[in-house]
């Protein structure tokens, strides 16, 4: 029974993979190269928000997770070690392994100085299909003195969480894939999961290469319903009385289709999707394949960030006060992260024709300010965003965006561009005009 697991990377999925661990009973020690990281960890205080993880810091950090930057503590405490930092993007959309194989390489070598009988190694950063065994395990190889199931054993075992909800993906995950250089070190890696979880998901084993595809596939698909949905809003506009909302919910019954993702509204943003959906193609272009559904998907992703602004240009025309408010700047719910977000995208489309944007967020106001320093003006709350507003363009999914629009006391005239349909029209009839995304308008 492994009692003992090390993270190398403790970013915004490694950090929350390591306290998953120590919630769930393994004594885990994190490394990471930002010492202001570690001593946080350390301290039992997050570094950034995510959702839970606070709490889960408070509880075990110092204690039963314990943060290093050496990576040879790794090797001498513990017998299996995920590696989960980032893989940036090539200008070619393949992924970079620099981080990944500078990662093994320290670990490697202080596996050769250990007189340990074996390691496992785990990956679970996203990288190119057949990075595992082209790449790093002849490095480890290399740097170790060993041989792969000799002195040493991979897995690959990527993760399929979402930014605002990683805690949760973590620990309830629908899915695992276990890429497996032997069987054993497949079974070692399942018999892990199944004390993390706190559900009974899927498990599938598998050689490391599938593993490896399978990660890449999973988002390419997702991405190709949440373009098909976005489309099926896209004709619902130009017919009367098509609802894409009753649309979705009504098909997305059949199990063939299912419910999830299938809602349609605005481009799909993150840290994930576009770039997964980039790698996907450069993967197809890299064995000679067509991936013509993918390329369609970001076709129609970069075609809705055009939409939304030429909508908000449109009713700008129309409108005596041009500035625009925009409510949610996060590319998704419970989130500070803004790359990718269709609202960065849309004010910076906005900031191009000079008009005025103002902004709220609760999480994400110093991230966009990053982007876009003082050229856009940031408010405190989303009544303050609305009251100096000829437009207002709600681009989250938010319950207090939704509370505060819908019982906002309107003293000029106000348009509201409602990207995911989350107003009821009849809370805002005769008070503002309502222009809704995904909706016919007469």
């Amino acid at each position: 029974m492994t009692e003992r697991i090390s993270v190398i990377g403790l970013g915004k999925l490694g950090l929350c993979l390591a306290a998953c661990f120590a919630e769930r009973g393994f004594k885990t020690l994190g490394v990471d190269i930002e010492e202001r990281v570690v001593n946080s960890v350390n301290q039992g205080n997050a570094p950034w928000f995510e959702s839970g993880l606070d709490d889960l810091l408070v509880k075990h950090g110092g204690k039963t997770l314990r943060a290093t930057t050496r990576h040879k503590e790794a090797i001498e405490q513990t017998d299996v070690t995920f590696v989960l930092v980032a893989t940036p993007s090539n200008p070619d959309g393949s992924f970079s392994n620099r981080f990944v194989e500078s990662a093994l390489r320290s670990l490697a070598e202080a596996l050769r100085a250990n007189p340990k009988p074996q390691h496992l190694f785990v990956i679970s950063s996203t990288v190119m299909p057949g990075s595992t065994e082209a790449s790093f395990i002849p490095l480890i190889e290399k740097y170790s003195g060993r041989k792969l199931n000799q002195g040493f054993s991979v897995c690959y075992d990527p993760d399929f969480v979402a930014l605002g909800n990683v805690i949760k993906g973590f620990l309830r995950p629908d899915l695992v894939i276990i890429g497996e250089s032997n069987s054993e070190a497949g079974a070692q890696i399942e018999a892990i999961h199944h004390q993390m979880c706190e559900n009974q998901p899927a498990i599938s084993r598998m050689s490391i290469v599938s593993a490896e595809v399978a990660k890449v596939c999973l988002n390419a698909y997702i991405t190709t319903k949440i373009s098909f949905a976005n489309s099926v809003a896209n004709l619902c506009e130009r017919i009367p009385g098509a609802d894409v909302d009753a649309i979705t919910k009504g098909i997305g019954a059949d199990k063939r289709i299912s419910p999830h993702y299938f809602q349609g509204g605005l481009a799909f943003g993150g840290t994930c999707f576009p770039r997964d959906t980039q790698v996907y193609m450069a993967v197809a272009e890299r064995y000679g394949v067509q991936a013509d559904i993918i390329h369609a998907v970001d076709k129609v992703n970069h075609y809705q960030n055009q939409h939304l602004a030429e909508t908000v240009l449109r009713e700008l025309e129309q409108v005596e006060n041009k500035t625009v408010g925009v409510l949610g700047l996060a590319f998704t719910p419970n989130t500070p992260v803004v790359v990718e977000s269709p609202a960065i995208k849309l004010i910076a489309e906005l900031l191009k024709h000079d008009v005025r944007v103002v902004a709220y967020d609760s999480l994400a106001i110093d991230n966009a300010r990053g982007v876009f320093g003082s050229a856009v003006e940031y408010v405190e709350s989303a009544e303050a965003c609305l009251e100096q507003a000829g437009i207002a363009v709600l681009t989250l999914r938010d319950t207090e965006i939704k509370k505060t629009v819908e019982n906002f006391a309107v003293l000029q005239p106000l348009t509201v561009v409602d990207c995911w349909r989350m107003i009821d029209p009849k809370t805002i009839a005769g008070k503002m005009k309502n222009v809704v995304i995904g909706r016919f308008q007469a």
